[in-house]
């Protein structure tokens, strides 16, 4: 059979479940939060997560949710009558197969949708085209998720960042680069050249920093992160005062 796919859904050889699963938000636990520390260490999965919720969205808007007849009622009532009409003997055989064959029914149709949702193209229905409008509206582009990996000095190993522009927050996978009696800070360098501070980072585990609309703007493709090594409780001046201890750019996903 040939392998026919949607030119939309990620993938080269064939869409990753996993990132499907976690759009769909149909993963719990374990799996959930393995799949999230994917997202923030592997800029590839959290491309193809952005990518199935917006595949999904199509199927959403295409077919808007519509409540179930309730039928159960209805099919009672004649099994009722079937049986009153025999004088409560055993039920008709079509009676009793009648169960069995609603639920075979049922299947049937439901692997025929998923079937042909997966393999074939998703054939959007025509609709005619508005009416041009007076003036044209910009529409805003959407923000791309912007990650970095700050390399430390010696062999630790990379820490992964990734900053969720709607939203302004920013993660970072777990650091160990605090040293005894000190704090580790998080800095951003824009186009100025001015280090501006984002946050401390926790001294165990992974950080999330929840950044205020002011320091948003400095944060774009091209800037730099910087950690330094600080006095508990960070800088008391604003600026870095001790050591870069590691650092790298920003660029989009």
């Amino acid at each position: 059979m040939t392998d026919v796919r949607h030119p939309d859904i990620p993938g080269d050889d064939g869409p990753d479940m996993t990132a499907a699963e976690l759009a769909l938000g149909v993963l719990e636990g374990d799996e959930r939060a393995q799949a999230m520390r994917r997202v923030l260490s592997e800029p590839g999965f959290a491309r193809a997560v952005e990518q199935w919720r917006g595949y999904l969205a199509q199927l959403f808007d295409l077919w808007p949710a519509m409540a179930a007849p309730d039928i159960l009622p209805r099919i009672e009532r004649s099994i009722d009558r079937l049986n009153g009409a025999t004088g409560d003997v055993a039920p008709h055989p079509r009676a009793s197969r009648l169960w069995p064959s609603l639920a075979a029914l049922s299947s049937i149709a439901a692997v025929g949708l998923l079937a042909i949702l997966l393999v074939r193209p998703l054939s959007l229905p025509t609709v005619p085209p508005p009416p041009p409008p007076s003036r044209a509206t910009p529409v805003a582009a959407p923000l791309p998720t912007l990650v970095a990996s700050l390399e430390p000095e010696g062999k630790q190993a990379p820490m992964t960042v990734v900053y969720d522009q709607r939203s302004g927050t920013l993660r970072l996978t777990e650091t160990t680069l605090a040293r005894a009696e000190h704090s580790a800070e998080l800095w951003v360098i824009p186009g100025d050249g001015t280090p501006r501070s984002l946050g401390l980072l926790h001294d165990s585990g992974g950080t999330a920093l929840a950044l205020s609309p002011t320091v948003r703007a400095y944060l774009a493709a091209g800037a730099t992160l910087a950690v330094s090594i600080e006095p508990v409780g960070g800088s008391k001046t604003g600026a870095p005062t001790g050591p870069v201890v590691a650092k790298g750019a920003l660029s989009p996903v």
